[in-house]
Protein backbone atom coordinates (compact mmCIF):
# COMPACT_ATOMS: atom_id res chain seq x y z
CA UNK A 1 0.00 0.00 0.00
CA UNK A 2 2.83 2.32 0.83
CA UNK A 3 4.33 2.00 -2.82
CA UNK A 4 0.56 2.62 -4.16
CA UNK A 5 0.45 5.68 -1.91
CA UNK A 6 3.46 7.42 -2.83
CA UNK A 7 3.18 6.47 -6.57
CA UNK A 8 -0.50 8.11 -6.46
CA UNK A 9 0.84 11.70 -4.92
CA UNK A 10 3.40 11.81 -7.35
CA UNK A 11 1.30 10.99 -10.44
CA UNK A 12 -1.91 13.32 -8.98
CA UNK A 13 0.43 16.05 -8.85
CA UNK A 14 1.58 16.12 -12.20
CA UNK A 15 -1.62 16.25 -13.32
CA UNK A 16 -2.15 19.51 -11.11
CA UNK A 17 -4.82 17.79 -8.72
CA UNK A 18 -5.03 16.91 -5.03
CA UNK A 19 -4.96 13.77 -3.26
CA UNK A 20 -6.67 14.08 0.42
CA UNK A 21 -5.54 11.33 3.12
CA UNK A 22 -7.77 11.32 6.50
CA UNK A 23 -7.18 9.18 9.30
CA UNK A 24 -7.99 9.19 12.88
CA UNK A 25 -5.09 7.72 13.87
CA UNK A 26 -1.81 9.84 13.13
CA UNK A 27 0.17 6.36 13.44
CA UNK A 28 -0.96 5.40 10.37
CA UNK A 29 0.40 7.44 8.67
CA UNK A 30 3.66 8.61 10.44
CA UNK A 31 4.58 4.81 10.91
CA UNK A 32 5.82 4.59 7.81
CA UNK A 33 8.69 6.84 6.90
CA UNK A 34 8.09 5.75 3.03
CA UNK A 35 4.73 6.79 3.23
CA UNK A 36 4.98 9.88 5.10
CA UNK A 37 7.66 11.26 3.42
CA UNK A 38 5.83 10.58 0.03
CA UNK A 39 2.21 12.52 1.73
CA UNK A 40 4.17 15.50 3.59
CA UNK A 41 6.61 16.05 0.59
CA UNK A 42 3.60 16.30 -2.17
CA UNK A 43 1.44 18.02 0.44
CA UNK A 44 0.80 22.14 0.00
CA UNK A 45 -1.81 22.21 2.29
CA UNK A 46 -1.95 20.19 5.92
CA UNK A 47 -4.84 20.23 7.93
CA UNK A 48 -4.70 19.09 11.67
CA UNK A 49 -7.44 18.45 14.19
CA UNK A 50 -7.10 18.10 18.34
CA UNK A 51 -3.13 16.83 18.68
CA UNK A 52 -3.49 16.53 22.71
CA UNK A 53 -3.45 13.09 22.47
CA UNK A 54 0.32 13.39 21.36
CA UNK A 55 1.58 16.30 23.17
CA UNK A 56 4.26 12.98 24.14
CA UNK A 57 4.87 12.63 21.13
CA UNK A 58 4.65 15.85 19.28
CA UNK A 59 8.97 16.73 18.73
CA UNK A 60 8.57 13.65 16.60
CA UNK A 61 5.52 15.01 14.59
CA UNK A 62 6.59 19.23 14.70
CA UNK A 63 9.88 17.74 13.06
CA UNK A 64 8.26 15.61 10.52
CA UNK A 65 6.05 18.26 9.19
CA UNK A 66 8.83 20.62 9.45
CA UNK A 67 6.90 22.87 12.33
CA UNK A 68 8.16 26.03 13.69
CA UNK A 69 7.34 26.82 17.16
CA UNK A 70 4.77 29.38 16.60
CA UNK A 71 3.05 26.32 14.29
CA UNK A 72 3.37 24.37 17.57
CA UNK A 73 1.89 26.64 20.21
CA UNK A 74 -0.81 27.61 17.26
CA UNK A 75 -1.81 23.58 17.34
CA UNK A 76 -1.69 23.33 21.41
CA UNK A 77 -4.76 26.03 21.42
CA UNK A 78 -6.86 24.04 19.08
CA UNK A 79 -9.93 23.57 21.24
CA UNK A 80 -8.79 24.91 24.25
CA UNK A 81 -9.35 28.69 24.36
CA UNK A 82 -12.39 29.58 26.69
CA UNK A 83 -14.39 31.06 23.56
CA UNK A 84 -17.48 28.92 22.95
CA UNK A 85 -19.75 30.95 25.22
CA UNK A 86 -23.38 32.30 22.70
CA UNK A 87 -21.86 30.09 19.45
CA UNK A 88 -22.92 27.23 17.93
CA UNK A 89 -21.10 24.06 17.95
CA UNK A 90 -17.82 24.28 16.43
CA UNK A 91 -14.09 22.75 16.61
CA UNK A 92 -11.17 24.68 15.72
CA UNK A 93 -8.65 22.78 13.13
CA UNK A 94 -5.24 24.24 12.20
CA UNK A 95 -4.99 24.91 8.65
CA UNK A 96 -1.01 25.07 7.01
CA UNK A 97 -0.78 26.27 3.65
CA UNK A 98 2.90 26.51 2.67
CA UNK A 99 4.46 28.67 5.32
CA UNK A 100 1.03 30.61 6.43
CA UNK A 101 -0.86 28.70 9.31
CA UNK A 102 -3.29 29.56 11.72
CA UNK A 103 -6.56 27.78 13.86
CA UNK A 104 -9.90 28.56 12.57
CA UNK A 105 -13.40 27.45 13.59
CA UNK A 106 -15.18 25.27 12.05
CA UNK A 107 -19.02 26.64 12.79
CA UNK A 108 -22.22 24.67 11.97
CA UNK A 109 -25.46 25.06 12.14
CA UNK A 110 -27.42 23.22 14.60
CA UNK A 111 -29.44 21.60 11.87
CA UNK A 112 -26.51 20.55 10.28
CA UNK A 113 -25.25 19.08 13.76
CA UNK A 114 -28.14 16.87 14.31
CA UNK A 115 -28.45 16.03 10.94
CA UNK A 116 -24.66 13.81 11.19
CA UNK A 117 -24.04 13.88 14.58
CA UNK A 118 -22.25 10.23 15.47
CA UNK A 119 -22.69 10.17 19.64
CA UNK A 120 -25.40 7.56 20.26
CA UNK A 121 -27.30 9.29 22.86
CA UNK A 122 -27.99 12.19 20.48
CA UNK A 123 -28.71 9.58 17.53
CA UNK A 124 -31.39 8.28 19.77
CA UNK A 125 -32.99 11.58 20.91
CA UNK A 126 -33.26 12.54 16.90
CA UNK A 127 -34.77 8.70 16.46
CA UNK A 128 -37.68 9.54 19.12
CA UNK A 129 -38.36 12.98 17.39
CA UNK A 130 -38.37 11.15 13.69
CA UNK A 131 -40.42 8.63 14.99
CA UNK A 132 -42.80 10.79 16.59
CA UNK A 133 -42.94 13.61 13.19
CA UNK A 134 -44.53 10.42 11.24
CA UNK A 135 -40.64 8.93 10.02
CA UNK A 136 -39.81 12.59 8.28
CA UNK A 137 -35.96 12.98 9.27
CA UNK A 138 -36.92 17.19 8.03
CA UNK A 139 -39.50 17.41 10.39
CA UNK A 140 -37.66 15.95 13.47
CA UNK A 141 -34.48 17.66 12.73
CA UNK A 142 -36.60 21.01 12.40
CA UNK A 143 -38.08 20.42 15.61
CA UNK A 144 -35.60 18.84 17.68
CA UNK A 145 -33.67 21.78 16.91
CA UNK A 146 -36.10 24.47 17.88
CA UNK A 147 -36.67 22.65 21.65
CA UNK A 148 -33.07 22.75 22.03
CA UNK A 149 -33.25 26.61 21.73
CA UNK A 150 -36.33 26.41 24.19
CA UNK A 151 -34.62 24.42 26.35
CA UNK A 152 -31.86 24.79 29.69
CA UNK A 153 -29.66 22.74 27.63
CA UNK A 154 -25.72 23.75 27.48
CA UNK A 155 -25.17 21.43 25.05
CA UNK A 156 -26.94 19.12 22.23
CA UNK A 157 -25.65 15.98 24.31
CA UNK A 158 -27.11 17.14 27.44
CA UNK A 159 -30.33 18.17 25.60
CA UNK A 160 -30.68 14.47 24.11
CA UNK A 161 -30.35 13.29 27.63
CA UNK A 162 -32.91 15.12 28.61
CA UNK A 163 -35.26 13.99 25.72
CA UNK A 164 -34.21 10.37 26.28
CA UNK A 165 -34.83 10.32 29.97
CA UNK A 166 -38.63 11.37 29.41
CA UNK A 167 -38.61 9.13 26.34
CA UNK A 168 -39.94 11.77 24.13
CA UNK A 169 -40.63 14.89 22.49
CA UNK A 170 -40.16 17.64 24.54
CA UNK A 171 -43.44 19.20 23.50
CA UNK A 172 -44.82 15.43 25.31
CA UNK A 173 -42.59 16.08 28.71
Amino acid sequence: MAEFIKNMYKTVRKFNGIVGIVTQELDDVINNKEVANAIINNSDVKILCDQSKFKDRYQEISELLSLNETARRRIFTINNLNNKENRNFFREVWICRGLDNDVYGVEIPPEQYWAFTTERPEKEALMLYKKYYGGNIVEAIKHITADMKKSTAKSYYDFAGMVNSHKNVMELW
